[in-house]
């Protein structure tokens, strides 16, 4: 039972007006409008019908809440007892999962998935299995439109999870409102998307562990990377590239927004060299408020340091977003 389940205002209403009539309704005197408050009240059992006579008689809450609370204890114990047996019921199922040709590594730790409907598979399954962190480089069109729904879909599911997503598109995904639209909503729920103006490859990695990357032109077939060294290269050549990339205010993207926000103003004259004060007599805001907004850029560029800062914006194209 949940809170839902229990008498809503206009049952507990209904029945403080019964209880101001004696505690007795008749059967007649109900109106169509009140029918479905008394049928949850008398479900509920703080009702009690005498079908011969006509009427509902009011039932003390108390023995009510004490029979409620009583078949809530009795059925959590069942669930408990339940969910201890669960691991054992399952027990051959996970002994199969085990064992499945999935977990036979060839020399070196790489395999190759043939096909875009195995592919999909393959990373579905990994989502599941590494549920920490994705970090993902997708160049061009990185899914159909038809897909775009299931992609946002287990992208809200990981990050409810715990899981961080941070992606790399390429410049063009910009002028692409589909896309664009996909990058605002999963930023919106906590994935983070960047732009690198620059050449790369498809690459998906899961908490560091394992990597998915292109093992033919066509994407058609992918290397499954799970050697350590190889993985451990290939989330530095990432992390590389996500320090290079740009970050886009997706959401005013989406909305059409042509006018930079502050922050971004004040971005755009640091980039250029202008120290903490000429920004603030150049944009008439105070230093306080200038302050505030380079603590955000900080933020948006994962930068520790102004210089480091700096050095990341001065590499952004001219009137690039920084949200």
């Amino acid at each position: 039972m949940s809170d839902a389940d229990l008498p809503d205002a206009a049952a507990r209403e209904l029945y403080r007006e019964i209880l101001r009539d004696g505690g007795r309704l008749h059967v007649a005197d109900i109106r169509p409008e009140d029918e479905p408050t008394v049928r949850q009240l008398a479900d509920l059992g703080l009702l009690l019908l005498h079908a011969t006579d006509g009427f509902y008689t009011s039932i003390n809450p108390r023995a009510v809440g004490e029979r409620l609370g009583t078949e809530l204890r009795e059925e959590s114990s069942r669930l408990l007892a339940k969910a201890a047996l669960i691991p054992d019921l399952l027990e051959d199922l996970t002994q199969a999962y085990d064992a499945a040709p999935r977990r036979t590594e060839p020399a070196g730790g790489v395999r190759r998935v043939a096909g875009m409907v195995e592919i999909r598979h393959l990373v579905a399954r990994l989502i599941k299995d590494y549920p920490h962190e994705c970090l993902t480089a997708q160049p061009g069109r990185f899914q159909p439109p038809a897909q775009r729904g299931d992609g946002l879909a287990h992208t809200l599911r990981y990050i409810e999870r715990g899981g961080s997503v941070r992606t790399i598109y390429q410049p063009q995904a910009r002028l692409d409102g589909d896309q664009v639209e996909f990058a605002a909503e999963s930023t919106r729920i906590g994935s983070r998307i960047r732009v690198l103006d620059a050449a790369f490859s498809r690459t998906l990695i899961f908490d560091r562990t394992v990597a998915v990357i292109p093992a033919t032109p066509d994407n058609k077939v992918a290397a499954v990377v799970e050697d350590p060294a190889v993985v451990a290269y290939v989330v530095d050549v990432f992390e590389q590239r996500w320090q290079q990339a740009h970050v886009v205010d997706w959401a005013a993207l989406a909305a059409g927004s042509v006018a930079p926000a502050a922050h971004e103003q004040v971005g755009r004259l640091l980039a250029r060299g202008l120290t903490q004060r000429a920004i603030a007599s150049r944009l008439g805001l105070s230093e306080r408020t200038v302050a505030g907004h380079i603590a955000r850029l900080r933020e948006l560029y994962d930068a520790e340091t102004l210089f480091q800062l700096g050095w990341q914006m001065r590499g952004a194209r001219a009137g690039e977003p920084g949200g």
